[in-house]
């Protein structure tokens, strides 16, 4: 089935309803959603021969357009390729020149040109709303797509080389749409979802199932995050969710509490693409009570590998709840998920290894990648690269990226237990562990520290608040205090860019 389905049949049985908002102004109706798709999808087809399959990529910042752009190419049978609005053009050709898309919608004010001799054609964003102003009645119905049909290239972040395209299928993105609904949260008419996080990404994701509902989409003024607009928008619109990078979840906390902000109208908080520590997830239930839900995925299972759900992150009643707000929780619906060692051999209850996932989710493969893909499917099971742990209750603990687990004197030291100890410190705001090579250990732990604003931080404190809180072997040998941690446009921590800062200092030294 052509996911674009969904907007058609809403269209069809809700056309007044409001659809789309910039802030708290509406600025189109369910009808005018799809009759918008329509326009651009007949536009695509008559003018640029745009067929079934095709790729356009998207190069550009949270906005209106971006939704009935991509439900034009999708209702015309093609695939999208959101690429961070935040990368250069340099970056953004290495993904274009992969994808191949037939066009790449940019800004207006966009400057940059196609390598001489490309195929894509360039559209500003003004030019499609200029052709689907002229969008009059219900227009053409999507096309038919099948199941294992490309709908999405999404692009990995390319940290450790070049960005491989990740393959979701219309059905990949059914099956994670139809399972928010039975894990994460329910959605109706009246609710509305807020793109703070970045459409490109999670947050563009969650579109398909408040289309399905009915939902409103709202996208800020700002066309990003700042938590001072996010609180306001959720006071002015009522029944506000959205997706949210944990150091999203922080900032809205930070802000919240500083200035006083009650959470009138903020329905639910999803948070997942990176690790939420138990001392900031109990510090935002202390100020926004039980609004949140923890989702972990991967592009290649897209927001769908485990769920911890509103009731168990708030049920503080429970005698594990504490290790549980740890941890990610508990297999989705769609999937299978376990924990196994480097044979693919399933491991016990509480001992650590590789997490695999199975199920309709996820992807396809990488586009035009056999190696890649090889690698990542084995098995009938999707690889992650991440270290973690199940419990016996099936609740699965996320340690770290195999390639971010730290080996002293022989000894793995996941870099989360060290940032969760650290976070334990009442003058600590943020913590981020890694390893350094060390000649007599092989390698040892390197704390970057954040204070809290206000607060007076050394390493002799530290040193004794770890000694106090975990083994002396995981304690870190060296802290480096620095006033902010560099982060991604997700909000992860690049610890690349603190290796290389750490190396750089280590052949200062030497």
């Amino acid at each position: 089935m052509n996911i674009a389905e969904w907007l058609a049949r809403t269209a069809t049985a809700a056309p007044d309803s409001p659809a789309l908002l910039v802030g708290t102004e509406v600025v189109g109706i369910y009808r005018d959603f799809a009759a918008r798709a329509s326009a651009i999808a007949a536009w695509l087809i008559e003018t640029h021969g745009f067929e079934p399959g095709d790729r356009a990529a998207f190069f550009m910042g949270n906005r209106i357009e971006y939704l009935w752009l991509m439900y034009g190419v999708w209702f015309a049978g093609g695939v999208v390729v959101p690429v961070n609005a935040k990368l250069h053009w340099k970056e953004l050709g290495v993904v274009v020149e992969d994808s191949e898309p037939a066009l790449l919608f940019v800004e207006d004010t966009q400057p940059g040109e196609l390598p001489p001799g490309s195929a894509t054609a360039l559209v500003r964003v003004g030019e499609a709303a200029r052709i689907a102003d002229v969008a009059r009645g219900p227009g053409r119905p999507p096309l038919p797509r099948a199941d294992a049909d490309l709908a999405w290239l999404f692009y990995t972040s390319g940290t450790t080389g070049k960005p491989k395209g990740v393959m979701l299928t219309h059905g990949n993105l059914v099956a994670m749409s139809l399972t928010y609904l039975v894990d994460v949260d329910e959605v109706s008419a009246a609710d509305a979802t807020l793109y703070a996080a970045p459409i490109s990404h999670g947050a563009g994701l969650y579109n398909f199932v408040h289309v399905l509902r009915g939902a409103r989409h709202v996208v800020p003024p700002s066309g990003g995050f700042d938590a001072d607009e996010v609180l306001a928008l959720a006071r002015g619109c009522g029944r506000l969710s959205m997706f949210a990078a944990p150091t999203m979840v922080r900032r809205l906390t930070d802000t919240a509490r500083r200035t006083g902000s009650a959470a009138d109208g903020l329905r639910t908080l999803v948070y997942g693409g990176g690790p939420m520590y138990v001392a900031d997830i109990q510090e935002a239930l202390d100020v926004f009570g039980p609004r949140f839900v923890q989702i972990y995925g991967q592009g290649e299972s897209p927001m769908c590998i485990t769920v911890l759900p509103r009731a168990d992150i708030a049920g503080c009643g429970h005698p594990n709840w504490l290790q549980r707000l740890g941890g990610v929780g508990r297999a989705q619906s769609c999937v299978e998920v376990a924990v196994v060692d480097a044979e693919g051999h399933a491991l016990a209850a509480g001992q650590i290894g590789e997490i695999v996932v199975r199920g309709p989710t996820v992807m396809a493969g990488y586009w035009r990648n056999p190696t890649g893909t090889a690698s990542a499917l084995r098995h009938g099971w999707l690889w992650t690269g991440d270290v973690g742990s199940l419990d016996t209750d099936g609740h699965l603990t996320l340690m770290d990226r195999s390639k971010d687990v730290i080996i002293s004197g022989g000894s793995n030291i996941y870099p989360r237990e060290v940032e969760e100890c650290l976070l334990l410190h009442p003058a600590v705001h943020e913590a981020c562990a890694i390893g350094e090579p060390d000649r007599e250990w092989g390698e040892k732990v390197v704390a970057f520290v954040v204070p809290r604003s206000g607060q007076a931080l050394d390493e002799a404190a530290l040193e004794a608040h770890c000694l106090a809180h975990m083994a002396r072997f995981k304690r870190p040998k060296r802290y480096r205090f620095v006033l902010e941690l560099p982060k991604n446009h997700n909000g992860k921590v690049m610890k690349s860019e603190l290796r290389a800062a750490t190396s750089l200092v280590a052949s200062l030294r030497s």
